[in-house]
């Protein structure tokens, strides 16, 4: 219901909109956990409708939005994904995975300006300075983005306020030379785009989806019984990775199912077999559910593991534990197993599938309790790590993970002068601090890029 009226009254506030865009839903908001064109159309039927998951793996939308993108029965599932269809074979609203990329997304894209999207980087860079960070990890580059993020960097005389390292987007086109040439395009950009402003370093490959819509690449099945398979099968997945690994590239695999994370790191072997051994940094996000015997072989392969706090928070957790179904559900976000195992654990937020600030990610990560909605119990505390070891997973190892640990990550004599300043004390006032402190200063490269201003004392 609140869905609903939420369209009622976007589209009343500007009627002559193309169209209605929306994002962050849950599926355990939705009737049954499935949602469906007409529930959008009871509230706009005229109306183009495109609301992305929280998890950004899906799309849902309404018959408009379906007639405006041509998707009809005859509409073929493209390569790792779904059109959601009815019981009769008609499309009832859903796009899952790369259905959502490539038919909503894209259309989308073509719709936007280079105007919209330099509007776009400028608030988005304004929003991670006012919440302290200094540096992202871009894991979907592309031609729009890069050519955005230099003019960005054009209108500040060659320089950014924030440090932006990318991983180059490579689709699972299912064919092999087509997948090579996406590994050759992002060789030829790494050396071209080297500054310490903006960098290419590496590949970003989607191996499969995500609990909540039981997408993720699962080595047992959900508990309705069904399963998914992944979205780079490893005979695709080997060449790949061999190929940008043997150019130095640093390879970014998205794996949440424990099936999905044993393709990666079979694929990350055969590269150390073919290549040679050397200091790769290659790694994995996520790593929702993983096996414990793959623990072990992220250490021993030098893998990072890139996880994000604010996925296991509380208020959050149910329909991720309930498609599971099992004892599954206690092992979600094993960071604690990960560590002890000898693995480079490094945090970050993964906006924007999820909020992006910092600090209630860190709250996240050192007590597993919510950082929406207090009223939860905590996650499975057993995996919480301590403060001080949350902020060295969100920092050091994160500059870790970008190869950049000799350059930034810590503050000490030689490092870059990239930190930010809160207006209290986690460590002295509690770990619930994290949820009240506010980010008065944030500085880059020594210079202050965001500042509170102060409030005049009272007087009399």
């Amino acid at each position: 219901d609140e869905i609903r009226s939420r369209l009622v009254a976007a589209h009343a506030a500007d009627p002559d909109a193309p169209r209605v865009l929306g994002r962050g839903w849950l599926f355990d908001s939705v009737p049954g956990g499935a949602p469906t064109a007409a529930m959008l159309d009871a509230a706009l039927p005229d109306v183009p409708v495109y609301l992305d998951a929280n998890d950004y793996h899906s799309c849902w939308v309404n018959s408009a939005a379906l007639a405006e993108l041509g998707i009809t029965r005859d509409t073929p599932d493209p390569i790792g994904g779904r059109i959601g269809r009815d019981g009769t074979g008609e499309p009832n609203g859903m796009l899952y995975e790369t259905a959502a990329q490539q038919y909503a997304w894209e259309h989308l894209a073509e719709q936007a300006t280079d105007a919209d999207r330099d509007a776009a980087v400028e608030r988005t860079i304004a929003a991670y300075l006012a919440t302290g960070v200094t540096g992202v990890v871009d894991m979907a580059f592309d031609e729009l983005g890069l050519a955005a993020f230099r003019r960005a960097a054009d209108r500040r005389g060659g320089t950014l306020p924030v440090r932006v390292v990318a991983h180059w987007f490579v689709a699972n086109t299912g064919d092999a030379d087509a997948n090579l040439a996406q590994v050759a395009r992002a060789v030829e950009l790494a050396s071209q785009v080297d500054a310490p402003w903006l960098r290419i370093a590496g590949i970003k490959l989607v191996l499969d989806g995500v609990i909540d819509a039981c997408t993720a690449a699962m080595r047992h099945p959900y508990v309705d019984g069904s399963n998914a398979e992944p979205i780079w099968p490893l005979d695709a997945l080997e060449p790949v990775v061999a190929a940008a690994d043997a150019a130095g590239l640093q390879v970014a695999m998205h794996a949440i199912g424990d099936a999905a994370s044993g393709i990666a790191l079979d694929a990350l072997e055969h590269a150390h077999e073919v290549n040679g051994e050397r200091d790769r940094r290659h790694r994995i996000e996520h790593l929702e559910y993983v096996d414990r015997a793959d623990v072990a072989r992220l250490a021993r392969l030098g893998v990072v593991a890139s996880m994000q706090p604010v996925h296991a928070d509380p208020a959050i957790w149910a329909n991720w534990a309930a498609m599971l179904g099992d004892e599954r559900a206690d092992r979600g976000f094993p960071w604690t197993e990960i560590t002890d195992a000898g693995a480079v654990l490094a945090f970050s937020t993964d906006a924007p599938t999820a909020p992006h600030e910092a600090l209630p990610n860190l709250y996240v990560a050192a007590t597993r309790r919510s950082a929406l909605d207090p009223s939860f119990p905590a996650n499975h505390p057993e995996y919480a790590v301590p403060l001080a070891d949350a902020v060295r997973h969100a920092t050091r190892d994160a500059a870790f993970s970008c190869r950049e640990e000799d350059a930034r990550g810590r503050i000490a004599p030689g490092l870059a002068a990239d930190f930010a300043v809160i207006d209290r004390d986690p460590f002295e006032l509690g770990d619930d601090a994290l949820l009240e402190a506010r980010v008065i200063r944030t500085v880059v490269a020594g210079s202050t890029v965001y500042e509170v201003e102060p409030v005049a004392p009272m007087l009399g």
